[in-house]
């Protein structure tokens, strides 16, 4: 089946700055995709993209591949605050859309999006790359089979030094990943309430590190930890449920993920409050995982959706939910660390 009667997906790429070349190089490399046009207002992006993709037009008007019929798909990665504009352009052109994480800078804007979307009978895609990495494929793989148990929580530590950005805080930046991932993990489940707090060091507006809780139903509980201001790049994650523990450390070379037959399980004995504690240390083993490169996967997942081959990993409705738990995450760091109900959050955006 082709998209729109032809074999291979056309890519217009809007934003040729840090994540862009990433998603041209992906697209240009696997089959039924080619980048047709790349747009960016940079002179230097501009040339540096002809360098790369000399067979594509390289154009700062985006008004040249929005009026090109043979455009399927607009790919766009640009700073969060023109997702939604240029969403909303692309999709009234009769476009689908790859949008770069977040998906909008509020829920009022990426449910709008969304809604904008099914009524063209067009499609939405969230560049939640994490989601398509082998190694949280296999944690959801092993999530699901029951190997762990009952889940508990989620901890995360997602620290480096920078990349400072300039029109969002350190939550719209890292916190997205982990979202991502629990929404991914959940499927869709969203959390009750969240609860932040954060700080902005250096004279910078938008907070630097952060400390965001997420509570959701049946006592599970998520703790996220980000900074822009560590002395080394960490990227782990715990989950951890009541028979075995999963460690996935994205900056191992060859042992992402680690399950560890560990645990603790508490027994009351004869005094009303005396309890005697159980610490269980078994084996650790690490299964292989593919090598292939998240976004490529993600590529090919967009070009089967498109298709009707695949169910659609991200999309626009994900990108909207993950908006959602952002948005209370910011609420609550105003608030000093008061717990945000999500339910508030979407019942203003859809006010």
């Amino acid at each position: 089946m082709n998209v729109n009667g032809r074999a291979s997906l056309n890519v217009a790429l809007v934003g040729y700055g840090y994540w862009g070349p990433n998603v041209a190089r992906n697209f240009s490399q696997i089959d039924g995709a080619r980048i047709s046009y790349i747009c960016d207002l940079d002179d230097d992006r501009r040339a540096r993209a002809r360098q790369s993709f000399p067979y594509a037009v390289v154009t700062r008007d985006i008004e040249q591949l929005l009026a090109d019929q043979s455009v399927d798909l607009v790919a766009i990665a640009t700073p969060v605050s023109t997702h939604h504009p240029l969403a909303m352009r692309a999709l009234t052109a009769g476009k689908h859309i790859l949008v770069e994480k977040p998906l909008a800078n509020s829920t009022k804007a990426a449910l709008e999006i969304c809604a904008f979307a099914r009524h063209q009978k067009l499609r939405v895609f969230v560049d939640h790359t994490f989601v398509f990495t082998p190694a949280v494929r296999k944690m959801k793989e092993i999530y699901l089979s029951g190997e762990l148990g009952t889940a508990l929580y989620y901890d995360s530590t997602r620290v480096n030094l920078g990349i400072f950005q300039h029109d969002v805080n350190v939550i719209w930046d890292l916190v997205t990943h982990d979202l991502a991932i629990l929404d991914y993990l959940l499927d869709g489940r969203k959390p009750r309430s969240a609860s932040c707090t954060g700080m902005a060091h250096l004279g910078n507006r938008h907070a630097d590190l952060a400390y965001l809780t997420l509570r959701y139903d049946h006592d599970f509980i998520a703790h996220i930890n980000v900074n822009w201001l560590a002395p080394m790049k960490v990227r782990q994650v715990l989950l951890c449920g009541d028979r075995r523990m999963l460690v996935y450390d994205d900056n191992s070379a060859s042992e992402k993920i680690k399950i560890y037959d560990s645990g603790v399980s508490i027994r009351q004995v004869e005094e009303l409050y005396e309890t005697l504690v159980q610490y269980r240390l078994g084996d650790m083993y690490a299964p292989r995982l593919e090598t292939t490169e998240a976004l490529t996967l993600e590529a090919r997942n967009i070009i089967d959706a498109l298709h009707g081959h695949d169910a659609l990993v991200c999309d626009g409705d994900a990108g909207a939910r993950v908006v959602s738990i952002l948005e209370a995450a910011n609420y609550s760091l105003r608030l000093n660390g008061q717990p945000v109900e999500l339910e508030s959050v979407e019942h203003q955006a859809a006010g």
